[in-house]
């Protein structure tokens, strides 16, 4: 009994040990399949949503993204760039232009108005230095001729002396001493001496007036020229400008390339102006001095006459008196 009590228990430990170790290997091939799949299902998910897969999307991104946004960048810089190109082909357009802005193309393209103001002003400072080098000959020629005339003169004795050492010279010497002759001879016979000199000093007087009218001629025109030019080119001047903010209310642009033109040629006429106006004023100042000593010399020879008169007076009478005596 024992030893089969022995077998039944030896066999059914050794079912047992059977069982014990079969059913975890039928276990582990139950779940074999299911584990066999989870590493599947992550190798297929885990590219989706692991991190060592992001690297992989992650640069693709940025490949599919910069195209997009390259267009997007470039289509700014395009049309920034656009203007730029179209300012500097204007500005190269109108560089040529502005070099060639000279007096001339800035006259021949101004108003009609501002070519008159110029082309008067012009004629103005013309007429300017034409009167500086026939006044500063013709101031020369008279002085020379005085001074001589004075010189000559100086040892003379009487109004005949005088004259025949001048010749027949023209000159406001030899007038003076003809007008002591004249009156001399006219009041021949008149024993008042004072009347002579006088009457002999209103035509001294009357040859001045008349010389200082001639040596004078053209003063007036350099103070006309001096005083009004400037005038007359600011009056060009806001004619051309008032032209200019027309024009710029035409084109509704105040580009400087289209408003400097005509401001340009606005201020040629004050320029212009002024170059004829500066000179004549400087030229007037200066006849006025040489003028000034001039007739200072014509003083006198005026006063050279009148001694000279004066003597042949004083012989005369005494020339009578000493006749009476004998």
């Amino acid at each position: 009994m024992k030893t089969m009590f022995l077998r039944a228990s030896l066999v059914a430990a050794v079912t047992l040990a059977v069982m014990g170790l079969a059913i975890p290997v039928s276990a582990q091939q139950q779940t074999t399949p299911p584990a066999a799949a989870q590493p599947a299902s992550p190798a297929t998910v885990a590219p989706a949503t692991s991190a060592p897969a992001a690297p992989a999307v992650a640069p693709a991104a940025p490949e599919t993204a910069t195209p997009a946004a390259g267009p997007t960048a470039t289509a700014p810089a395009a049309s920034d760039a656009a203007p730029a190109d179209a300012a500097s082909r204007s500005l190269k357009s109108v560089a040529p232009a502005m070099k060639e802005l000279s007096p001339w193309v800035m006259f021949m393209s101004a108003d009609i108005i501002v070519k008159a103001v110029m082309i008067g002003l012009a004629f103005a400072s013309l007429m300017t230095w034409t009167i500086f080098i026939a006044k500063t000959i013709e101031m020369s020629v008279a002085k020379g001729r005085l001074n001589s005339a004075l010189k000559k003169t100086a040892e003379a004795r009487s109004l005949s002396e005088a004259q025949f050492a001048l010749g027949a010279k023209q000159g406001i010497l030899p007038s003076f001493l003809a007008a002591a002759l004249r009156e001399a001879r006219m009041s021949a016979g008149i024993s008042s001496d004072s009347g002579i000199k006088e009457r002999a000093a209103s035509s001294f007087g009357e040859i001045v007036r008349a010389e200082s009218r001639r040596i004078r001629v053209g003063m007036g025109v350099l103070a006309t020229i001096g005083a009004t030019s400037p005038f007359v080119g600011l009056f060009g001047t806001v004619w051309g400008i008032m032209n200019s903010f027309i024009g710029i209310s035409k084109s509704q642009t105040t580009n400087l390339a289209v408003v400097a033109p005509g401001i340009a040629e606005a201020l040629l006429a004050t320029a212009i102006g002024l170059v004829a106006a500066i000179p004549a004023v400087i030229i007037y100042n200066h006849f006025s001095r040489v003028t000034k000593s001039y007739l200072e010399l014509v003083s006198r020879a005026s006063g050279a006459a009148g001694r000279l008169l004066s003597r042949d007076l004083d012989r005369s009478h005494g020339s009578v008196h000493s006749r009476a005596a004998e």
